[in-house]
């Protein structure tokens, strides 16, 4: 089940829900950065061979992440990445970490269309509600249709509708993960954002 502001969606199939990303905020004690970061690396080196990832992010402490570290990792989907955290090799680097840090970690996770309204200096925070979700992506995927398909005809036209619907879908997500998506969220995060 994944709750949001608003609305609850029931599932029976892990995997139905996307991707999943969840960032993990920790207090390090004064003294022991370089020795908390080399056990970082070797947490997101390990997390990287499992099934699923999809890469990670470390922020150093700053005003933004009210001065602790920040990990943010993401997954294929929620069964893939309950694979890595319930890992044994997850365990044993996680007590790496053990007199390097204060307090309980702070975890955060967010799955379907939460992945592409991610503010990176912002790890912690609740997502958009879902109207605003959905009437961002409605004009953003209108428009990349719209302008993939008159850019492209001229060169796919011979090619059969299938191939032609995959390659044009292929570069909308693309270009939605990868370069506008980011790039709206933080055009747009006062608004978004806003409760």
């Amino acid at each position: 089940m994944r709750v949001t502001n608003k609305e609850t969606h029931w599932s029976n199939h892990p995997g139905d829900e996307g991707p999943v990303t969840v960032s993990v905020s920790r207090k390090v004690k004064p003294g022991s950065e370089a020795a908390y970061e080399q056990c970082v690396s070797d947490l997101v080196s390990a997390a990287a061979d499992f099934k699923g990832h999809q890469g990670a992010t470390i922020l150093r402490p700053s005003s933004a992440t009210n001065d602790e570290y920040v990990i943010i990792y993401r997954f294929d989907n929620y069964t893939n990445c309950q694979g890595w955290e319930q890992s044994e090799v997850r365990a044993q680097l996680l007590k790496n970490l053990e007199g390097l840090v204060e307090g309980e970690a702070s975890t955060q996770q967010g799955t379907g269309l939460e992945f592409w309204f991610t503010l990176p200096e912002l790890p912690a925070h609740k997502p958009p509600s879902p109207h605003k979700m959905a009437i961002v992506l409605i004009g953003i995927v209108y428009a990349l249709v719209l302008g993939l398909n008159l850019l492209l005809k001229p060169l796919l036209g011979p090619l059969p509708s299938a191939i032609t619907i995959l390659i044009v879908v292929v570069l909308q997500v693309l270009l939605m993960t990868y370069v506008i998506m980011p790039r709206v969220t933080v055009l747009l995060k006062h608004w978004l954002f806003d409760d």
